[in-house]
């Protein structure tokens, strides 16, 4: 989750790391997927072989705009996949603060990138499963760009530890496509099949989760930020907490390289 402050406990900061690297190596296997399966193919022009992949809606032959809306989305989940927790990192922030600061330009940049294209493909482009996820999906796009654009007001009001919330707030939103992925496949793993799940993302399970992926972990994120402020009790309660969620996306991982990413490598 960043950087503790001086008065956090060993067990907070420790659980805070164990995530950061769960999360940390889940995200470049999907950053992994995402370039090879469909960004490299997609610039080839290779439009068939993203088209044997989960899409909804892949590539399509005469659909310029919508075509390079995906090209423009996955790339920019590619990168921020990729590189977006190395903004959270407290020694690379202080020892090299010029390429924070050009990396987090970047990294927002992309984050409204992806906001719009993924915007226009959901509503213009027809490419949801249902109405619900559609919604789910438009909202988290909201957010994003709320949590961005006070990132960057307050790096620029030089107020570095509002802005470290509010970035932090921001990267979790923009990993609510990742979260959805890990939490689905997980929990049909944990099931061994569906249990309220359905091809259109209307099951139970399915329209807390679509939610969820995204409001869970800034609940998280809330529950962190006060327990570095807190007492011992609160700071162990909320590194069990981490702790547990680090092993989620271990879980999450594993389940959703099986069955999503590795067979289309």
């Amino acid at each position: 989750m960043s950087a503790p402050s001086p008065a956090v406990s060993r067990p907070l900061a420790w659980s805070a790391r164990a995530w950061f690297v769960a999360a940390l190596a889940s995200q470049w296997i999907f950053a992994a997927y995402i370039t090879w399966v469909l960004a490299w193919p997609l610039l080839l022009g290779d439009g068939e072989a993203v088209n044997r992949t989960p899409l909804i809606t892949g590539h399509v032959a005469g659909d310029t705009l919508g075509n390079a809306s995906l090209l423009g989305h996955v790339l920019a989940a590619a990168v921020l996949n990729a590189v977006g927790l190395a903004q959270l990192v407290p020694w690379l922030r202080q020892r090299f603060p010029g390429w924070h600061r050009r990396a987090g330009r970047v990294f927002m940049t992309l984050a409204l990138v992806g906001v719009a294209t993924g915007l226009y493909m959901t509503w213009l482009r027809g490419s949801r499963l249902g109405d619900v996820s559609a919604i789910a999906i438009s909202l988290n796009g909201v957010l994003i760009v709320g949590a961005v654009v006070m990132a960057w007001r307050l790096a620029r009001q030089r107020r570095f530890a509002e802005h470290r919330r509010w970035a932090i707030r921001a990267f979790l939103l923009v990993s609510g496509v990742w979260m959805l992925r890990l939490g689905l496949m997980g929990w049909i793993l944990v099931n061994q099949g569906p249990n309220g799940n359905t091809a259109q993302l209307d099951g139970a399970f399915d329209v807390l989760w679509v939610f969820g992926c995204y409001l869970v972990p800034l609940a998280v994120a809330e529950l962190y930020f006060r327990a570095e402020r807190a007492g011992p009790a609160a700071q162990r309660a909320t590194a069990g907490l981490l702790a547990t969620c680090a092993g989620l996306t271990l879980l999450g991982t594993g389940a959703a390289f099986a069955f999503m990413w590795l067979p289309h490598f």
